[in-house]
C-alpha cells in the first residue's frame, strides 16, 4: 500500500467547543493548500497518526481532529458518570464550524470512513456553501435499518456469536433495543460490569465486519479504557438513531447532489451493505461509487482506494 511517509502536524491544539468538551485538533501538510477534514469513524474511534498519509502533504492542508468524547479530546466517554446529553450529531457537526471557523477556513473537502461518513453527509447538506466536494468509504447513513441490521438481524449469519452478544443482556431486554440495554449496562456502577460489556459489544464488532479475505480482529486487541470510549458512543448513538430523523441523509440529499463526491464500499461488507451506497449512487448524479471487490468494511484494499481518490 503506496501512502505518503509519516508526516508530523505543523499545528495542534485544543478547541474549548463548550458544554463542557475539548476536542483536539491537529494540521499537517501545506499551509496554504487545499483545506480537507477527516472525520473518523465509530462514534468514538478516533483517528490514528496514520491518517495523516492518506493525504498529499504538498497539496493539502490535512485538519484531523477526534469527536466529542473520545482519542485526545477531553473528557472522555470512558467514565459511566461522564454526561452524554451533550454528545449528540447537531453537536459534532455545531463543533466541525467552530473549528472551520477556528482555522480560518472558508470551504474543505471532507472526507471520512463509516460513521464520519454519516456524520459528513448531514454536515454537507446542512452547510453545503462550506463543501468542497466529499471522499467517503464505508458509506453508512444512519438509518434506523442499518443500527438494526448489525445489532440484530446480523444475528442469522453469526448465530453463534451473537447469542454471545446478547448472553449479557438482561431477559426482559433481549427483544427490544439491543444497542439501548448496551447503553444502560455501560452506564452501570459496577466496573466489571462496564469492563465485560465493552469487551462483548468490541468482540460483536470484530464479528460483524469480519467476512473479507484476511480480516483480523481488532478492538478486542484494544485497551479497557479504549473499548468503553468506544462502546458507550457508539451505542449511545444507536440507541437514539444517531441523533437523525430517519432517512434523513437521503431526504436531504438534493441539497448536495450538485457536489462532487466519491464512495467506495466493500463488496464483502455485511456488517454495512452496499446498498446504503448504491442507493445514494442512484439519486446523486454528481458521485463516483467504487466497489472494491475483495474488501471487507475498511481494510488496504480500502485504503489504497481511498487514497487514489483523494489524490487523484
Amino acid at each position: 500500500m503506496d501512502l505518503y511517509p509519516p508526516i508530523e502536524p505543523y499545528d495542534s491544539g485544543h478547541l474549548d467547543v463548550g458544554d463542557g468538551h475539548s476536542i483536539y485538533w491537529e494540521t499537517s501538510g501545506a499551509p496554504t493548500g487545499t483545506p480537507v477534514v477527516w472525520l473518523h469513524g465509530g462514534p468514538g474511534a478516533p483517528a490514528s497518526p496514520g491518517t495523516r498519509r492518506y493525504f498529499d502533504p504538498t497539496q493539502y492542508r490535512a485538519v484531523i481532529f477526534d469527536q466529542r468524547g473520545c482519542g485526545r479530546s477531553r473528557p472522555l466517554a470512558s467514565d459511566h458518570h461522564a454526561d452524554l446529553s451533550t454528545n449528540t450529531t447537531d453537536h459534532l457537526i455545531r463543533d466541525l464550524e467552530q473549528l472551520r471557523a477556528h482555522l480560518g477556513i472558508d470551504r474543505w473537502l471532507v472526507a471520512g470512513v463509516s460513521w464520519g461518513v454519516t456524520l459528513g453527509l448531514v454536515y454537507a447538506e446542512r452547510h453545503p456553501e462550506r463543501v468542497l466536494g466529499m471522499v467517503f468509504a464505508a458509506v453508512t447513513s444512519g438509518r434506523l435499518r442499518e443500527t438494526q441490521w448489525i445489532t440484530r438481524d446480523m444475528g442469522r449469519v453469526f448465530p453463534r456469536e451473537w447469542d454471545r452478544f446478547v448472553d449479557l443482556v438482561p431477559l426482559e431486554d433481549r427483544e427490544g433495543d439491543l444497542a439501548a440495554a448496551y447503553a444502560r449496562l455501560l452506564a452501570s456502577p459496577d466496573p466489571d460490569l462496564r469492563a465485560e460489556a465493552a469487551r462483548r459489544w468490541c468482540e460483536w464488532e470484530d464479528t460483524h465486519v469480519s467476512l473479507a479475505p484476511g480480516h483480523t480482529p481488532q478492538l478486542v486487541l484494544e485497551d479497557p479504557t479504549w473499548q468503553q470510549v468506544f462502546a458507550r458512543l457508539v451505542t449511545h448513538y444507536f440507541a437514539n438513531a444517531c441523533f437523525l430523523t430517519d432517512n434523513e441523509v437521503l431526504t436531504n440529499l438534493p441539497r448536495i447532489t450538485h457536489l462532487p463526491a466519491t464512495l467506495i464500499h466493500g463488496r464483502h461488507d455485511i456488517s454495512g451493505p452496499l446498498d446504503t451506497a448504491w442507493q445514494l449512487h442512484k439519486a446523486w448524479p454528481a458521485s463516483n461509487l467504487v466497489v472494491v471487490q475483495d474488501s471487507g468494511h475498511f481494510t488496504n484494499t480500502m485504503t489504497e482506494e481511498l487514497h487514489k481518490a483523494l489524490n487523484p
